[in-house]
């Protein structure tokens, strides 16, 4: 640990000595042989805390964060390659982190300003991926931007707030407010545009871009304006009757007061604001329980039904009716976008679905399933309907589904799938979960019992996740683990045996894999992706589309084209884009799906012909990336008449990647 500084100095002499200091100290870590950086990161992370509690201090550490770097300050950590850092890990980091973490995030942020800035070249690291990561992070921390930190934020961890606070000014003071908000507005409308159903970070950015801009923190431009306005008004203003967000209170009485036309109009606006954002006001909760009660003829208004949308709802409007009574209040807002999208896809006319509802609607959850749902979402509404309100969400939505930051994504894609393909036995299963607390699942023929299962691959259930996959994931995941552990004596991938039978019968008996698992090198490349063009390619499958979607699995790469681990998706249709470009969409249970995975592989979420919550590569750029897929053996296609450049281009964008070294 490092001497303090001089007691009873000033602050410029206390900025000179700690400045002193960690010069000293970042000359150590630098000469110290890589084992030993560890051992001199310690006082180079403490002098730089300290230091950034001295007015001028950010500014000193600042314009030494590319030597910090140099020195080793980030080696063998996390933060080694700042181009795969994740800005929501970060904000985390920088609010619940202990003081050396947060204080090694901080100088990370400081690094990135000096990259945006151009004042450092970081190889593999644009100026502009700096940008979008500070504004991205910055958003997640708005709050730490009004006023100064409270005592008991203080005495966390040393002050660390105090230093989070002082790194954020210190980065808004050098782009300035405007920047921020026209980046910070481009991301959220990014993440928008896949529908998630879990959008409550999303909701706390946008309520403190609010505040920011009420407190007249910052400049306007028009894009930036008119782009904060369309997020601010359909959460807290949709309407002339809420405009300027009066409450709840006020609002309905405004509302009982309206006549015919006036809450036609109404209905009109809200409905707008949800299906243009995605986002889904508490006025329009409180709107829509009130013409369920009073006015059914404007229920499909309300929710901006089409013909589709709206003669099921005719043909069910009880059913729909007690939904809303149930399920939709101002805290499960979101839940009425769900139940539109239901109604939009058909679902009530399944002839289960009708009475699975009425099921739920009643259904009695288990102390166990009451106390997760309660500790999670809070005790508001009771977990019954935070519960039901979530199965109208995944129903509506089952592209959304996110497992959050939980090692869980096969469990996150048999729940998408199952809304998708299979929600009569969605439905069925949550019951099991929750009213029974155990799932059976059989694995040829033979059952497996969550209750029974041992550990699976999450070491804590989850907690960042929508309803429904809180209360199911962790018997999914134990499933899941149990299943590959019987699996464990064949040998190869156990997914070629496990995907079928966790998913469903619509998966292709057929199963390719392009590694031996036994030595981890590629096995017959070439074969591998004439097979997946046999098999998915329109022009080489006898324009055969996918019907059921299809479980695969990816060799996840970063931005930097570096192998992270495999990775469970969903193959949903293949076809040529609106520029004649052949492409693959699939869903991706990451919570954000537009990722760059390295040698110019970005994954795209919208413009490509993109329905809302999928992904989309390019087919030879997806079958880089490819590593297992699912087929119909009894379907063949013609693997020999895929054009051998095709093949190679393939095969040198995997090998650029993660094959380099198979």
């Amino acid at each position: 640990m490092s001497s303090p500084a001089t007691p009873n100095a000033t602050s410029a002499e206390r900025l000179t000595q700690l400045t002193a200091k960690l010069d000293a100290a970042g000359e150590r870590l630098a000469a110290a042989r890589p084992f030993a950086k560890q051992t001199q990161r310690g006082a180079v992370l403490d002098l730089t805390r300290r230091l950034m509690l001295e007015p001028g201090g950010v500014e000193a550490v600042y314009g030494r964060a590319e030597r910090l770097e140099r020195a080793g300050l980030f080696h063998g950590t996390d933060w080694a390659d700042p181009e795969i850092l994740q800005p929501a890990l970060a904000a985390r980091t920088l609010r619940l982190g202990d003081a050396p973490t947060a204080t090694l995030e901080c100088v990370s942020e400081l690094r990135m300003l000096a990259v945006a800035e151009r004042q450092y070249f970081h190889p593999g690291l644009s100026s502009e991926q700096a940008q979008n990561f500070l504004a991205r992070t910055l958003g997640l921390n708005l709050d730490a931007l009004f006023g100064t930190p409270s005592e008991a934020s203080r005495s966390r961890a040393g002050r660390i707030a105090e230093v989070v606070h002082n790194l954020f000014d210190f980065v808004v003071g050098r782009i300035g407010y405007g920047e921020i908000l026209d980046r910070l507005i481009a991301e959220i409308w990014r993440l928008l545009a896949q529908r998630p159903i879990v959008v409550d970070d999303i909701k706390a950015m946008i309520a403190q871009i609010s505040v920011w801009l009420a407190n007249g923190q910052s400049e306007r431009g028009a894009a930036a304006g008119w782009g904060a306005d369309r997020l601010i008004s359909a959460l807290f203003g949709p309407t002339a009757a809420c405009r300027e967000d009066p409450g709840l209170p006020v609002y309905l009485e405004r509302v009982a007061t309206m006549d015919a036309a006036a809450l036609t109009q109404e209905a009109a606006a809200l409905a707008r604001a949800m299906h243009d954002t995605g986002l889904v006001s508490a006025y329009h909760a409180a709107f829509l329980r009130h013409v369920a009660a009073e006015h059914h003829d404007l229920v499909v208004p309300a929710l901006g039904l089409s013909s589709t949308g709206a003669d099921g709802y005719r043909c069910y409007s009880q059913l729909v009716r007690s939904l809303i009574e149930r399920a939709i209040h101002p805290e499960t807002s979101q839940a009425a976008y769900g139940l539109a999208l239901m109604l939009e896809r058909g679902l009530f006319y399944m002839p289960p679905i009708g009475p699975a509802l009425w099921r739920q609607i009643a259904l009695p959850l288990s102390g166990s399933a009451r106390q997760i749902l309660t500790n999670v979402y809070g005790s508001a509404q009771p977990p019954e309907t935070v519960l039901l309100a979530g199965v109208l969400s995944m129903l509506g939505q089952p592209l959304g589904v996110g497992q959050g930051n939980n090692p869980t994504c096969q469990a996150a894609r048999a729940l998408s799938m199952w809304a998708f393909t299979d929600p009569d036995y969605l439905l069925q299963v949550i019951t099991w979960a929750v009213r029974d607390e155990e799932v059976i699942l059989h694995f040829e023929g033979q059952p497996i019992s969550s209750r029974t299962a041992g550990a699976g691959l999450a070491a804590v259930p989850p907690a960042d996740v929508d309803p429904v996959s809180l209360v199911l994931v962790p018997h999914l995941d134990r499933i899941y683990a149990e299943m590959g552990r019987v699996c464990l004596p064949r040998g190869g991938d156990a997914h070629r045996w496990i995907n079928p039978e966790l998913h469903g019968w619509w998966v292709g008996r057929g199963c390719a894999i392009a590694v031996d698992i036994a030595s981890g090198s590629l096995a017959d490349f070439d074969g591998f992706v004439r097979g997946f063009y046999a098999a998915y390619h329109p022009f080489y499958n006898g324009s055969q589309p996918v019907i059921h979607p299809q479980p695969a699995g990816i060799a996840f790469t970063d931005s930097a084209g570096r192998f992270i681990g495999w990775h469970a998706i969903a193959i949903y249709r293949v076809g040529l884009d609106q520029h004649g470009t052949m492409r693959v969409y699939f869903f991706n249970p990451n919570n954000d799906s537009g990722q760059d995975w390295g040698g110019g592989v970005v994954v795209s979420t919208e413009g490509n012909g993109e329905r809302y919550g999928e992904s989309s590569l390019p087919i030879e750029e997806f079958a880089a990336r490819l590593y297992l897929f699912h087929f119909d053996p009894l379907e063949e296609g013609n693997p020999g008449a895929v054009p051998a450049d095709e093949i190679s281009r393939v095969t040198a964008l995997a090998r650029d990647s993660w094959a380099a070294d198979r």
